[in-house]
């Protein structure tokens, strides 16, 4: 279950905050001007968002795919919403990630402060500062970033990918400890609609049997 969390949310998270009210840490790698324009290019959009929805494709190492849909609200909210046959619904309340397993009735919680939806869901964007930078690539109409989940990794195992010149969140691809990628597409972008603070609420799992775990 803890990979899954990672798969969906730990790209992401590793290029969307330094923490609030911390200082930055020393920059460990050098990048370009051209590099560093890009890098606070993007901060700038990330800190743009507040809220967003759509759809996403979510393609597993040996091809298997799952997709569904997700919603997102700074700071501190996200719903990922997976399409049959996934039985799983994935909530952040802004204190607690729940993972609740439809088919089994069965609710996995984390603090919201374990996982890497801390850094993902918070207001503070600065990647050239983010020590867990470790790449900037551009492909025709695209911008890779490149990141490591820990400072003990030698290599990126996280690469997101914007449109670029205008920038839009696509899509990130995780390579897990056995050298696996999974990757998860975005499609359909919303930026900054309504969206009712009910999708972040997991209700009445007691009512179908659930199990927690905090």
């Amino acid at each position: 279950m803890r990979r899954l969390i990672q798969i969906l949310v730990v790209a992401v998270a590793a290029v969307v905050s330094t923490g609030a009210g911390q200082p930055p840490p020393p920059r460990a790698i050098t990048f370009s001007e051209a590099d560093r324009a890009d890098l606070d290019k993007v901060s700038t959009y990330l800190n743009g968002l507040k809220s967003l929805e759509g759809g996403f494709v979510q393609i597993g190492p040996n091809g298997e795919i799952d997709q569904g849909r997700f919603y997102l609200v700074k700071p501190g909210k996200l719903r990922f919403e997976y399409q049959a046959p996934s039985p799983l619904l994935i909530v952040c309340d802004g204190r607690t990630f729940a993972v609740f397993n439809k088919k089994l009735k069965t609710v996995d919680r984390y603090p919201l402060s374990a996982t890497p939806l801390d850094l993902l869901l918070g207001d503070k964007v600065d990647l050239y500062h983010n020590d867990a930078i470790v790449r900037v690539r551009r492909q025709p109409g695209s911008l890779m970033i490149e990141a490591r989940t820990a400072k003990n990794r030698s290599k990126a195992n996280i690469a997101i990918t914007f449109t670029y010149p205008a920038l839009e969140l696509r899509q990130w691809t995780v390579i897990d400890d056995q050298g696996l990628p999974t990757t998860v597409a975005l499609r359909g972008l919303q930026l900054g609609t309504s969206i009712s603070d009910s999708l972040f609420v997991l209700r009445d799992t007691k009512a179908v049997g659930a199990k927690a775990r905090d």
